[in-house]
């Protein structure tokens, strides 16, 4: 019963090992979307918010296509500390118990288990390699009328939070696509 009870521990243990894997992994992950905003200002009004709210944001114009109506910026985005301090935490914790699983199950070896919770900083570190970047916002100003009341039609290309911030700062609405 004892065998079954710390290989049941030790397997679980071993799955939750494997998810903070992909969690950690997944926090450098690139989340670029597409999506139609539009706006009640006319095209240059609107043109000229969407430069100062960029300007305001550290981005700069690296790119105007005056034939396809598009504009191009781009900002370095930091990595944040707090989360490069949460993941190595949550990494000492999630390889912590790995360890003591490992060391219940191999006690003639528990104390060189205990050498993988120094691992924990490898995962702070990926992600402040990874996630220091530069990142790029598309813009494409767009003249074509739509049943509703709007002045402007953009479509943006940007990291998924940037474009929840810029909708929320501009008022813009989204658009079915």
């Amino acid at each position: 019963m004892n065998s079954t009870v710390s290989q049941s521990t030790f397997l679980l243990t071993f799955l939750l090992s494997v998810g903070l894997f992909f969690f950690i992994r997944a926090s450098t992950k690139d989340r670029t979307e597409v999506m139609r905003l539009a706006s009640e200002q006319d095209g240059n009004t609107l043109m000229a918010a969407l430069k100062e709210y960029f300007r305001s944001r550290a981005y700069r114009v690296a790119a105007v296509d005056a034939v396809k109506n598009q504009v191009t910026f781009e900002g370095l985005v930091s990595p944040s500390w707090f989360l490069a301090i949460f993941l190595t935490v949550l990494a000492f914790v999630g390889l912590g118990c790995l360890a003591l699983v490992l060391s219940m199950l191999f006690p003639d070896f528990g104390q060189f288990f205990l050498v993988i919770i120094l691992f924990s900083p490898l995962s702070g570190l990926l992600y402040w390699k990874k996630s220091g970047r530069l990142e790029k916002v598309s813009l494409k100003m767009e003249n074509i009328p739509s049943e509703q009341n709007f002045s402007s039609t953009i479509t943006v290309t940007a990291h998924r939070d940037e474009l929840a911030e810029l909708q929320r700062a501009l008022q813009l609405k989204t658009l079915d696509t």
